[in-house]
Parts: C-alpha cells; sequence; structure tokens
C-alpha cells in the first residue's frame, strides 16, 4: 500500500508531499490542473524515464520518494532475489541531477531502473482510460481466467517444462544432424585410424627406422670397417689390447715402487679393461651383421608407409601424427556414442511430451470449472454499471500445439443487447463498454488475489448519472479489500471516497506550480457541489453534494 508520495523540482510541482491511507481515495481537479503530472512523477519511482525538460528548475535535482507498507504482498524472497535487504516499510525513491543523470534507490540501496521496475510491478498498478486495450489481448484475458482457476503453480510447472521440452527438441535435432554427418565420414576416419593404429607409432621410431635402414644397406661397409678394428685391438705384439696389457704391467712396477704411481696404474688397468669390453662389443656387432634383403624390404616398405602418412596428414612429426590419432579415435567414438544419446533424447523428450500432455490436460479441465464462474460475476458486475443485458461467454478449444500457456484457445465472445449474436470482445465492445468490462475484471481479481495499490486514471470518464453511482459503488467495494486511488471527474465517484484531493494550480512568486490539498468534510462538499453545478456553487449543489456523500 502506498502510505507517502514526496515530489520535489517535477514539471509544474515545486514541493508536493501528501499521505495516503487504505480504502478509496479520491483525487479531483479541473482540467489542466495537474493530476497528470502527479501521476507523471509518481511514474519515475515506477522506473519510467525521464529527462530535463521533466525539471521544473533545471539548476536543481527532482526528487520522488513514494513509501510503501508492502507486508501483505510476500515480497521478501523478490527481495532476496534481487539482493536487496527487505523491511516491511520499503521507500522507492528517483532522482534526477541538472547534469541529465538519473538515479534510483530502494531503501536508500542504490540500484538500476530494471530492479526498480520490478519491484514496483509488485506495488503499483496505474489504469487509464488508454489501457482497456490489454483487456482485447489474448495473454490478458488468459490470466484473469487462470487467477480463477487457480493454475499459478500448475501454469509455472507447464511453462518451465515447454521451455524443457523444447530445448531437448533442439538438441535431438542438432544431434541428429550431426550423426548423419558423422556417418558420412565415419568410414574414412575409420581408415585413416586403423592406418595409423598398424604403425604402432611411437616416440623416436622415425629414427630407429632410418637406423636399421642404413645399417642394412651398408652392410658390407658395416662388417668390413669391424673386421679391421678387431684386428687393430686383437694383433699380437702390436695391438691395442697386448699395448694396454704391456702399460698396465709397467705401472704396476712403478706403484710397487711408490704408492704415488697408484692411480696411475689403476686408470692403465680402466683403459685395459674397457678395451676388452669394446672388442667383444665389437665382435658382437660383427657376429650380428649379416645381409638380410627381406628384412631390408620390410623395413624400407614401413618407412615408405610412414612418409605416406606425414604427406596424407601434411604432418611433420610422430608427435603430429600421435596428435591426429587421437583426434580420429574421439570422432570416432563420439559418432559410435551418438546412436545411445539419440535414443536417450528420444526417451526423454517422450516422457517430457506426456507431462506437458498431463499438465495442459490439467489447465483445461480447471479453466473450464472456471470459466462459468467469469462469466457470471462479470455480467452481474457490468449490469450493475448500466449494462443490463450485457452477457459474456468464454469458449476454450484444445489445438494439437504446446503453446505458451497450454494447449488451449481461447475466445472472448460478448453481446450488449438481448437478441444479438455472441461476437469476439474486441469487434463489438465500445470504448465505454470497455472501460467498464475493465473495472469489472479488475473487482473481480481484487476478490481473489492480493492486487497491489490501483490507481485508476480517469477510467469513467464518458459516464454519468445512475451509472456513475454504479461505478463508484464497484470501486468502493474494492477499496473496501485493497487500497484504490481513483483520479475522477465525476462527483458521484469522488462522493464515495473514503479520502479526498484536490489537485489545483497556483501562482507563488510569479510562476505558476502545481499543489496536492487534503479536503476536510467541508471542503470536500464544496469540491463535490463545484464539480455538479461547475465554478458557481449554488445552494442546491451543496444539498445535492451533501446528499451524495451519505
Amino acid at each position: 500500500m502506498l502510505t507517502n508520495l514526496k515530489i520535489k523540482n517535477f514539471a509544474l510541482i515545486e514541493a508536493l508531499e501528501a499521505s495516503f491511507t487504505s480504502g478509496m481515495t479520491c483525487i479531483t481537479g479541473e482540467t489542466g490542473a495537474g493530476k497528470s503530472i502527479l501521476l507523471g512523477g509518481l511514474s519515475l519511482v515506477l522506473g519510467k524515464r525521464a529527462d530535463l525538460s521533466s525539471l521544473l528548475d533545471p539548476s536543481q535535482k527532482c526528487i520522488v520518494e513514494a513509501s510503501f507498507s508492502i507486508h501483505q504482498y510476500g515480497l521478501a524472497p523478490l527481495f532476496e532475489l534481487l539482493d536487496l535487504d527487505y523491511d516491511d516499510e520499503t521507500v522507492l525513491r528517483r532522482e534526477i541531477l541538472p547534469q541529465g543523470k538519473s538515479r534510483a534507490f530502494v531503501n536508500d540501496t542504490p540500484v538500476t531502473l530494471s530492479v526498480l521496475e520490478q519491484i514496483s510491478l509488485h506495488l503499483i498498478d496505474i489504469h487509464s482510460q488508454n489501457d482497456t486495450s490489454t483487456l482485447l489481448e489474448n495473454e490478458y484475458q488468459f490470466q484473469v481466467l487462470d487467477v480463477l482457476a487457480k493454475n499459478k503453480e500448475t501454469l509455472k510447472d507447464y511453462q518451465n517444462t515447454r521451455i524443457e521440452y523444447k530445448g531437448v527438441q533442439k538438441e535431438f535435432l542438432d544431434l541428429k544432424r550431426d550423426s548423419e554427418n558423422a556417418k558420412a565420414s565415419y568410414e574414412l576416419d575409420d581408415f585413416l585410424y586403423q592406418e595409423l593404429l598398424k604403425l604402432n607409432l611411437k616416440d623416436g621410431l622415425q629414427e630407429d627406422l632410418e637406423g636399421k635402414h642404413n645399417a642394412l644397406v651398408h652392410i658390407d661397409f658395416l662388417q668390413s670397417n669391424l673386421a679391421e678394428g678387431i684386428q687393430l685391438m686383437e694383433n699380437e705384439s702390436i695391438g691395442l689390447i697386448d699395448q694396454l696389457l704391456k702399460l698396465r704391467s709397467l705401472a704396476y712396477s712403478l706403484a710397487q715402487k711408490s704408492t704415488q704411481f697408484s692411480p696411475l696404474h689403476e686408470r692403465f688397468s680402466a683403459l685395459f679393461t674397457e678395451a676388452e669390453d669394446l672388442l667383444g662389443e665389437c665382435k658382437v656387432q660383427y657376429e650380428n651383421l649379416e645381409a638380410n634383403p627381406e628384412e631390408l624390404e620390410k623395413v624400407q616398405f614401413q618407412i615408405d608407409q610412414l612418409n605416406g602418412v606425414f604427406q596424407k596428414h601434411k604432418a611433420n612429426s610422430i608427435t603430429d601424427l600421435l596428435k591426429i590419432q587421437a583426434q580420429l579415435g574421439v570422432r570416432l567414438e563420439k559418432s559410435l556414442n551418438m546412436e545411445s544419446e539419440l535414443k536417450a533424447l528420444q526417451v526423454k523428450e517422450q516422457k517430457l511430451e506426456k507431462l506437458l500432455i498431463d499438465l495442459a490436460s490439467k489447465l483445461t479441465k480447471t479453466r473450464k470449472s472456471a470459466v462459468a464462474t467469469l462469466e457470471n460475476e462479470l455480467s452481474n458486475i457490468v449490469s450493475q454499471m448500466g449494462m443490463s443485458e450485457a452477457l459474456f461467454k468464454i469458449e476454450l478449444k484444445t489445438s494439437d500445439t504446446f503453446l505458451n500457456n497450454g494447449k488451449d484457445q481461447l475466445n472472448f465472445l460478448f453481446k450488449s443487447n438481448k437478441g444479438s449474436d455472441f461476437k469476439p470482445l474486441k469487434k463489438v465492445a465500445s470504448g465505454g463498454e470497455l472501460s467498464r468490462i475493465m473495472l469489472a475484471v479488475k473487482s473481480i481479481l481484487s476478490s481473489y488475489i492480493k492486487l497491489p495499490t490501483l490507481i485508476f486514471d480517469e477510467i469513467d470518464t464518458g459516464v454519468s448519472g445512475k451509472i456513475s453511482d454504479a461505478i463508484a459503488e464497484v470501486m468502493v467495494t474494492m477499496g473496501k479489500k485493497l487500497q484504490v486511488i481513483n483520479i475522477t471527474h465525476l462527483p458521484q465517484v469522488a462522493a464515495k471516497g473514503d479520502y479526498h484531493f484536490k489537485v489545483l494550480k497556483e501562482e507563488v512568486n510569479n510562476k505558476t506550480v502545481t499543489r496536492l490539498s487534503p479536503l476536510n468534510q467541508e471542503a470536500r462538499i464544496e469540491e463535490i457541489a463545484m464539480m455538479l453545478s461547475g465554478n458557481k456553487v449554488t445552494p442546491t449543489a451543496i444539498a445535492h453534494a451533501k446528499q451524495l456523500m451519505n
């Protein structure tokens, strides 16, 4: 509930403050007095855009501050979601600086306009004549029917399931496309993968093969040189082994005479041992060397294969080929898994589809049960407002498509006169009828949900007499359930308010400013009398005003 409103330096408002309470508050004033300015200022704390032209004094900042009592709205989870401290008494503030910058606050915490707008949607519902067109929108008609059908949770479950269902459908189609593409390249990928596997790729493979190849190609040269080396080491008297043996003996003799030669003896001994080892290794290598045309052919084939895959894959090393092999393996495994993934997605899609059907059926059932209630309540309320022959007919048809709010197609039909046919509301209802129908809808909704503060901006324009009285009674009934603030030109409506403000213009320091003044009982009578008779207040108008207020 709106409890207080402060506006400073906005349009024609120099400084304004007003307190509000529950029930129905009426705001009246002459055309051009500034009632629309009042709503314009309020709209700033609801997150609407503003510019420097809104400032009365361009050198000063504009401040709009609205206080709300919100304990009855259950908004704590919303505040938590928006990372804001919750307070039963919440203050929304908007500042427009002379430089053109805008700032917004919730309980003195800076917020974006988006956050301000999200919160305000739960606090105030401003309804003007132009907003009656909303009633013609199928989405809004569904919202009204679903309130009566108590479909909030079911509809939420359905919409969340539908989002998931559409997501799975898209995932299935994307994977199916990828699967078809993968099948086309699977055979080639498998061939290339098997080809690389057969090579037994490992680090150093290329060097090993080239080494074996060189050894087999140059077998005669290797044998000849090894034989010569063995002879040089083994030759009697002059061979390396014999010479090192003699040197070791000489060093041993020296070491026997003096220990300072012991290191020398040890080194010659080590040389002799190493030479013997080298000789043995040379003999082994020599014995292992033999011409092998078949092995040479095999090694050459392996080299040719390796060079072939290097060229095929445009690779420069074994490391490159190993990476390509791994990538091919991943692609092949993915291709093999796609079929099972497709089946899993298909099963999931079927389960979600069944759940959607069940939820949609539940929505249809509850809506059908609420249709008669909505038809009757609408007809009864508009009948009170001068539309005695008006009847409503709400048709529900089930489609084959999962729509945003179920599988239902809604036709909101209306006839205003006896003997006429039911036709779509948007085709037959006049502007004045739509205003009264919307008022009836708001009245019904107020009985089923905790609506925020309702502000009616001259919704009663164009009606008079008994209809005015009836509209006033409907608003009074609504005011017993929620806060209603009504900007009106009708004295019949203004007279029924629990509280009354008047918007007026006056000159202050050679400037025209708008002021909002609360009216006491005497001032209310005078204002309503003026609304009845014009600027000249007559005793008859005073008497009529008193009668209206009783």
